[in-house]
């Protein structure tokens, strides 16, 4: 069996209907995983399930939406694939939220709480659903795709970067916690990719040159070029690594 085979397991992949999300549960799928496909609206959810369905055979993929600012939304996602499909052996927290784009100054409180509880508090939840069951079987992997923002300071992104550098210590807490239960749990921290999400900063022409100017590979990342990295993270291949962060940037941050 390949080291980064996902035979007979099952994988919950939050904000998974676009971008980086959809990529994971694609290439995890692709790799013999029945994964879940999970965001806020029912529709695009179905979408993506049927495409992956049609690609890998019925039942591969399952369509179960979730509001990640809702711990009873989360918890029924939990609750309704394992009623369906008995258990979840790889959780990708890859949903957040960044609803202010600017100087810290100017940031309400509410925004920075936004941020804070769909990026962090959000998570917590619902690892704190799922991992009891893999502590149970010894057995379980747990990615939060966190940011290269979570590595340094920002002029615009700011509250959202303190946010997912806190993503990383989650992890490297609960590795601590899990680790002797054989629970993995680690970050991806991605550059800047081509998605919706991060439309703001890759759309701006001269955001755009500038950025591209100062990477080795003189490029911005493809959502694809990230869910290698969570197969990896959620397979054999990946079973001695832990609490870590893995930075997938094109090079911006050395």
């Amino acid at each position: 069996m390949s080291l980064f085979s996902l035979a007979g397991k099952v994988a919950v992949i939050t904000g998974s209907s676009k971008g980086i999300g959809k990529a994971i549960a694609e290439r995890m799928a692709e790799q013999g995983a029945k994964v879940v496909i999970s965001s806020r609206k029912a529709g695009p959810c179905d979408e993506v399930a049927a495409a992956i369905n049609a690609k890998h055979g019925a039942g591969t993929a399952l369509a179960i939406p979730a509001n990640i600012s809702s711990k009873e939304q989360l918890k029924h996602l939990v609750d309704d694939t394992c009623r369906q499909l008995g258990k979840i052996d790889v959780l990708v927290c890859n949903a957040a939220s960044n609803p202010y784009y600017g100087p810290m100054a100017g940031i309400e409180d509410e925004q920075f709480r936004k941020i804070f509880d769909n990026n962090v508090l959000a998570n917590h939840w619902l690892i704190n659903f799922v991992a009891p069951q893999m502590i149970q079987r010894k057995d379980g992997a747990i990615i939060i795709v966190s940011s290269i923002g979570g590595l340094r300071g920002t002029p615009v992104i700011g509250a959202y970067g303190i946010s997912k550098a806190a993503d990383m210590q989650l992890a490297r807490n609960l590795a601590h916690e899990y680790g002797p239960h054989n629970v993995r749990v680690n970050c991806i921290a991605p550059g800047l990719i081509k998605t919706d999400f991060a439309k703001a900063l890759w759309e701006d022409a001269e955001m755009l040159k500038k950025r591209t100017a100062t990477t080795p590979l003189r490029r911005i990342g493809e959502p694809d070029e990230i869910a290698g990295a969570a197969v990896y993270l959620a397979s054999a291949a990946g079973s001695f690594m832990t609490g870590q962060t893995l930075v997938i940037d094109g090079g911006v941050t050395i």
